[in-house]
């Protein structure tokens, strides 16, 4: 009687045994160089066990570099990319890949469906790592990616959690930056209007006007949400005026906030700066063109792209670099000048 060939076993085995995903025990058996010691000693493990031998054209399969990254937003309108913040995003990301043959793909992921569209293109290895921006909440876009084993780099930390990478602007920094310039301009009714309170950058710049604004023994409440675009920062202020009609200053979170402040502020009949001094946050190129000009904190947004882009493509090689928090500092214009400075 013939004897049967002992079957070979499969790599859904080793990974079972492992107690690891396929994609996981695939990489670590492929010397992926972003994968845990803890995975690779229990990979290595399973495959002594069972005596597994690797196909040689499914790891050549598995081991191409697909050569493209992928920017993913947490967001659900296309218009998005034809903001300024994020151009200039996207003009530093292209910058740092211009060195390397890495495509950059775009892709928005705030719904199930966009989100599985981002998972089919991991998973099918068609991109080599990822840059996640706008999570909002405990965001599932980063908890996916993180499961893929693929490099990650997250632009502006999420609200829960800390990432392994990320590159994020000095929130907090810079909002105490402009409640500081709002007082000494002997301001003292001071509001602010913020951005989406279940995002960091949203909830840190609030952060820093009301420490700002507490240590100067000033009213911390007078706060409204809005959500980083120009009509929300009209209806906010607009509000504020109602409540508060003698507020006599106004931080708003983003650029185009302001510009809707200070739309909302002239229809009522408030003169800028003489009755409401106003301060945003970017220093977008709006802020050149408001009536008055806008003053606000700069923040380096170009620069974050670039080096998000410079992470990822040095994890993918393999290195281990260190997360950025970059500087943010203030452009005084017409919109809120110090005393003497009119």
């Amino acid at each position: 009687m013939e004897t049967q060939p002992a079957r070979r076993p499969t790599l859904d085995e080793v990974a079972r045994r492992a107690g690891v995903s396929r994609s996981a025990a695939s990489r670590a058996i492929n010397n992926a160089r972003h994968v845990s010691s803890t995975t690779r000693e229990a990979v290595e493990h399973a495959i002594r066990e069972l005596g597994y031998v690797p196909n040689p054209s499914a790891r050549a399969l598995a081991t191409r570099q697909a050569a493209a990254v992928i920017l993913a937003v947490s967001h659900n309108d296309p218009a998005l990319f034809a903001d300024p913040f994020f151009g200039q995003v996207i003009g530093g990301i292209s910058a740092a890949l211009e060195t390397t043959d890495l495509v950059l793909m775009l892709a928005l992921a705030s719904s199930s469906r966009g989100r599985e569209r981002v998972q089919r293109v991991l998973r099918s290895r068609r991109a080599d790592g990822v840059m996640l921006m706008s999570l909002r909440g405990d965001d599932p876009l980063y908890r996916l990616t993180e499961q893929l084993g693929l490099p990650v780099v997250v632009g502006g930390r999420p609200l829960h959690g800390e990432p392994a990478w990320y590159v994020d602007a000095d929130n907090r920094g810079g909002a105490r930056l402009a409640t500081e310039h709002l007082i000494a301009t002997g301001r003292r009714r001071i509001a602010t209007i913020t951005g989406q309170l279940d995002t960091r950058a949203g909830v840190d710049r609030l952060r820093g006007f009301q420490e700002t604004a507490a240590l100067a023994g000033l009213e911390t409440t007078w706060v409204e949400e809005g959500d980083f675009t120009e009509d929300s920062g009209a209806q906010a202020a607009a509000r504020l005026l109602a409540t508060h009609p003698d507020l006599d200053a106004l931080f708003a979170a983003s650029d185009n906030m302001a510009a809707g402040a200070l739309r909302t502020l002239k229809a009522h009949g408030r003169s800028v700066p003489e009755d409401v001094a106003v301060v945003g946050f970017d220093d977008l190129p709006i802020a050149r063109h408001t009536s008055p000009p806008l003053t606000s904190v700069n923040q380096p947004i170009q620069a974050l792209g670039h080096e998000m882009a410079k992470m990822l493509v040095g994890l993918i090689n393999g290195e281990r670099p260190s997360s950025l928090i970059l500087p943010t500092r203030l452009t005084v214009r017409e919109s809120a000048p110090l005393p003497g400075d009119r």
